[in-house]
């Protein structure tokens, strides 16, 4: 017979995969960014919220901490990696006070958490107690992870589209919240099931506004469209008008092609 131990291990596992698969999930959004030279209306929030809850689950899976929660670190070490990769080329292409801002959340992260660190690692001295510390701050920061879309959410809701708000991100922290409510229910741990299951109650809430404003969207991307193609139409009338009012431009340019 398969142990508890077993099944939770393989769930943590599965849990590993969908949670590198909703870190990887912005990759077409920054590859937008980067065709545009642009970061548009795109929000760091997601990104520098995911990064702190990252550091803080490494935390939480030290040795010092929480024995035997390999898997919590993996997953979340490499996090860190891909998302201060997204960090980066956010601060690449943004300007003035948006860059400024991002940068000040980025110090004042690392600046936090090694702070919480040094404190738990010498004040706290059972892992009993420091669990439980950088637990509840975990709950706290990983929540706010999944939370984080809701600016993006509001936005769509004033703008009546989803152009800003990323399909693939919606459904990978479903399954992502998922795979690790069920990974903390099999041997109960309170921190990650907190926020994981409030990730799912997000997540959903993502998709049903992408259901309702899909086709509003794609509404908007089309009277984008023509107008775009308007303008380049007018400005062709334009010019054409242009050179045909002054025809001694086009004589001066045939003289000029003669004399030389």
């Amino acid at each position: 017979m398969i142990s508890p131990d077993t099944i939770r291990t393989a769930i943590g596992v599965v849990g590993n995969g969908t949670a590198l698969v909703l870190f990887l999930s912005p990759v077409p959004t920054f590859i937008r960014i980067w065709k545009k030279g642009s970061v548009e209306q795109y929000s760091a929030v997601p990104y520098v919220a995911t990064l702190l809850n990252c550091m803080m689950w490494v935390l939480y899976g030290l040795p010092a901490v929480h024995p035997h929660s390999m898997l919590v670190i993996t997953i979340n070490g490499t996090g860190m990696a891909i998302e201060l990769t997204y960090i980066a080329l956010f601060l690449a292409f943004s300007l003035g006070a948006v860059r400024r801002r991002v940068l000040l959340l980025l110090a004042a992260e690392v600046a936090f958490v090694g702070a919480v660190a040094a404190l738990v690692l010498t004040l706290a001295h059972t892992h009993e107690r420091r669990s439980m510390i950088v637990g509840i701050l975990c709950v706290l920061f990983g929540t706010g992870m999944y939370a984080a879309p809701l600016s993006v959410m509001k936005m769509v809701i004033q703008t009546k589209s989803v152009e800003y708000m990323p399909l693939f991100l919606s459904l990978a922290s479903l399954v992502n919240g998922i795979c690790w409510t069920a990974y903390a229910l099999i041997r109960f741990d309170l921190y990650i099931t907190i926020p994981n299951g409030l990730g799912v109650m997000f997540a959903v809430a993502q998709l049903i506004l992408y259901a309702i404003y899909y086709k509003s969207t794609q509404q908007i991307i089309e009277a984008r469209k023509r107008k775009a193609d308007q303008v380049a139409m007018t400005e062709v009338v334009v010019d054409s008008g242009a050179a045909k009012n002054n025809p001694s431009s086009g004589a001066a340019a045939a003289a000029a092609n003669g004399r030389y």
